[in-house]
């Protein structure tokens, strides 16, 4: 696992973006998994501008969304269909047919579920899944108590999460209380994971993250376990660690 801690979300964005754009140059069709949220909005700025200033092509790209709110439909404002139009793919040139998000609207979200597991497959499967982290360490929708072998699937939203995501909507009323999700067993067959926190907020849930046991009670730290896990995290996301990481290598703190 190479863990990197940088000075702020500044940075974190712009190391995000350099292994993302990396990923692209090398392999223009790749399959590409998009996270949302607040944190991954400074890599999806940088990677427009890499798209406006150099080219950065993404007409060749498959890409897979984590997951989306049961019941709210693509156009809806605080759906992850419409935040991942606004916030990337109107803005570069990504080919509609080869983006994929759960449908909120699905009439049988079962059968949904397991198409999109096929659609991944027949993809040749995920080449670089970005993650964030929920303050009580989800990844995607699977919250605390998942399966870490949970593949695609509607799942409950935890109350915490509920509260954490009312800040979007109106009410708090108004979240959904379910969601199509990846599974964590699913992101972990990505060949690589990229998983991104910052702020202060995060700081516990990345400590057990990297430094806790592998629980279904901290989804995230399934990534221990990841043939190739990159994690950037900025300083105060780091603040509970007990070991300082850099560009993978692990010391001690001082005493």
């Amino acid at each position: 696992m190479l863990v990197e801690v940088v000075d702020n979300y500044e940075k974190l964005s712009d190391r995000a973006a350099e292994v993302v754009i990396q990923q692209i140059r090398e392999k223009p069709d790749s399959t590409l998994g998009f996270a949302t949220g607040g944190t991954p909005k400074g890599l999806y700025n940088r990677l427009i501008e890499a798209h406006e200033e150099s080219g950065l092509d993404f007409s060749k790209l498959t890409t897979f969304n984590l997951d989306e709110y049961v019941g709210l439909p693509p156009e809806h404002e605080q759906s992850y269909a419409r935040y991942m139009w606004s916030t990337l793919f109107n803005h570069v040139n990504v080919t509609e047919s080869q983006v994929h998000i759960p449908h909120g609207m699905a009439e049988d979200v079962n059968s949904h579920c397991q198409w999109y597991e096929r659609r991944i497959e027949e993809a040749g499967g995920i080449d670089l899944q970005i993650l964030g982290i929920g303050a009580n360490g989800h990844i995607a929708f699977n919250e605390p108590g998942s399966s870490l072998g949970s593949r695609t699937r509607i799942k409950t939203l935890a109350s915490k999460t509920v509260r954490d995501n009312a800040r979007y909507f109106e009410d708090q009323d108004m979240v959904p209380e379910y969601a199509i999700t990846m599974g964590v067993g699913t992101i972990m067959e990505a060949d690589e994971v990229l998983l991104l926190a910052s702020g202060e907020r995060k700081a516990e849930a990345m400590k057990k993250t990297l430094e806790g046991h592998i629980t279904a009670m901290t989804p995230a730290s399934m990534v221990q376990m990841h043939r190739f896990a990159h994690v950037v995290i900025d300083e105060e996301a780091a603040s509970e660690l007990d070991y300082q990481h850099h560009h993978g290598i692990v010391e001690p703190k001082d005493e």
